[in-house]
């Protein structure tokens, strides 16, 4: 059995020293719609913004995976265009104390389109918004209640 060499000349290697050009990806992913935000590194400078309702005419499908698949792909034609090829993913649902803490549907659809259209992902970081203190409760009774 003969083993197989590594290809000497330039050209016909694999690319492990590719540059990649980073940029974050923020996904807010509700019930009601998915909105992604691409900025630069530092978190600054907007790059390229795609929701599910530009993709759709009907309200009730702005949640979608397919919605949000589409803006996906929408996005990394901008990005290919401006030369950014790696993505941190920031994923955000709602949350608070009155939100629940899991994405909606668009979240996971949104991250695998963007990962099948070449782009590289580095991490994914939930940064849901919790709260840290105990809520006010409803209806808090005055007065001495005996």
């Amino acid at each position: 059995m003969e083993r197989k060499r590594y290809p000497q000349n330039r050209e016909d290697r694999p690319r492990q020293d590719q540059k990649y050009r980073w940029g974050i990806a923020h996904i807010y992913s509700s019930y009601n719609d998915t909105i992604i935000h691409i900025t630069d590194i530092t978190g600054c400078e907007t790059i390229s913004k795609a929701s599910g309702g530009m993709m759709v005419k009907a309200h009730r499908l702005e949640s979608s995976p397919t919605a949000a698949m589409a803006a996906a792909k929408k996005i990394a034609e901008e990005l290919r265009e401006k030369g950014i090829n790696a993505l941190h993913v920031k994923v955000r649902a709602p949350g608070g104390h009155n939100g629940p803490l899991s994405p909606g549907p668009g979240a996971q659809a949104a991250v695998r389109a963007l990962s099948r259209a070449g782009l590289r992902i580095g991490s994914i970081e939930d940064v849901t918004a919790t709260p840290h203190d105990t809520c006010r409760k409803k209806h808090l009774r005055r007065g001495r209640r005996v």
